[in-house]
């Protein structure tokens, strides 16, 4: 039985990173979670100090990851953690969640869920034998105009689905900012920490996830083409591919990081039968449903009558308040809570409280890498089957 809130531990999030903030304002939002331990640096000082910043005692503050599962796992079950926030570089997903599901912590991940698709399908297994829970923030998914996309397409109004654009552009490494120095361009451009993809895992899973989570079809098939434009990047910076989706759908994803100019340009388009809709992350309360036989309208995000169940239930200000990037991953962290919560106390989770990325996610992202630079890096350019 819990009749309190969902006790968190970090692995990552110092006070010298940018997400791990993102992460506990966005846990924190809904008042149902706590930060009670963590180990947030590989630096022991860094994380020492950052533990302090965020008052914990001395006690709960680790040095290394493994000390933090080990002690936790000893304390009482009325004082140990929950479940552990992994936020650290790609190459360091794996390890500590595995870790927590053998001690038998639930999981927040970030995305990409690990470094390879075989530690992947390592932690579906794991979730699977375990029975908890792991999310993983793909954060646009959260939208509540994503939400109704989702459910408008559903239900059918667009008709039998045709095509679909994905698209997120970024501009900010346009040249070599990974050689200054002071910034997480490092890590992100280093294939040694963020794996064997670049642009595409960092940004061109948003853009498949999004695609795939409206839509509710699965890529079958791609052709792709994927390229470093920064002079002596070892990690593709941009890449576009033509997709082929369930039902004979067709689609393509564009993902770049060198576009002059653009901050977060995530888009995308999916036309049907009787109509298509649009929806941009830079503009993220408002989605575009267009007809052939009236004209364009124009949705606006907010607690009103005219949304569906599932952004009606991720909606959380009235009509022309933005509800942006950290909303969206506060409604991640309060469905996983939530989820947490009911089963706990031997209830069922509504499909609304499950309706967050999962292990099932985690997998089909890796899928999606290992496919694009497997048909990406070859030169005749042929239709690469999706990687099982």
């Amino acid at each position: 039985m819990i009749n309190r809130k969902i006790r968190m531990g970090m692995v990552g999030g110092g006070s010298d990173g940018f997400i791990g903030a993102v992460h506990r304002r966005a846990a924190f939002m809904d008042n149902q979670i706590e930060l009670v331990c963590g180990c947030f640096s590989v630096d022991p000082e860094i994380s020492i100090s950052s533990g302090r910043s965020y008052f914990l005692p001395d006690d709960r503050i680790y040095k290394t990851y493994q000390e933090m599962f080990e002690h936790e796992t000893s304390l009482p079950e009325s004082e140990r953690m929950d479940f552990v926030t992994i936020v650290t570089p790609n190459r360091w997903h794996f390890e500590p969640a595995m870790m927590a599901l053998e001690r038998g912590f639930n999981v927040v991940l970030d995305k990409p869920m690990t470094f390879s698709l075989e530690e992947a399908k390592q932690l579906q297994k794991k979730v699977e034998k375990t029975g908890l829970v792991l999310a993983l923030t793909h954060v646009y998914s959260g939208y509540p105009a994503v939400k109704e996309a989702k459910e408008r397409i559903a239900n059918g109004e667009l008709g039998n689905l045709r095509r679909i654009y994905a698209e997120y552009s970024q501009g900010w490494l346009s040249e070599r900012l990974e050689l200054q120095g002071g910034n997480n361009a490092g890590w992100r451009t280093d294939p040694k920490r963020s794996g064997k993809a670049g642009s595409v895992g960092d940004i061109g899973t948003h853009a498949w996830h999004l695609s795939e989570y409206i839509s509710g079809l699965k890529v079958t098939e791609l052709c792709a083409e994927l390229k470093a434009f920064a002079p002596g990047r070892p990690i593709d910076d941009d890449a576009a591919a033509m997709l082929r989706y369930e039902k004979g759908v067709a689609g393509v994803l564009t993902c770049s990081q060198i576009a002059v100019g653009e901050e977060n340009k995530l888009s995308i388009r999916i036309y049907g039968e009787k109509g298509g809709l649009e929806w941009n992350q830079e503009e993220p309360n408002t989605l575009y449903l267009k007809w052939t036989d009236r004209p364009k309208e124009i949705i606006r995000v907010g607690n009103n009558g005219f949304l569906g169940s599932l952004a009606k239930y991720n909606t959380r200000t009235p009509g022309g308040h933005p509800e942006g990037f950290i909303e969206s991953f506060a409604n991640i962290y309060r469905n996983f809570a939530t989820v947490l919560q009911v089963r706990a106390n031997g209830g069922k989770p509504s499909a609304e409280e499950l309706d967050f990325p999962t292990v099932y996610d985690g997998v089909r992202g890796m899928q999606f890498i290992e496919t694009m630079v497997e048909s990406g890096y070859n030169d005749k350019r042929k239709w690469q089957k999706w990687i099982e």
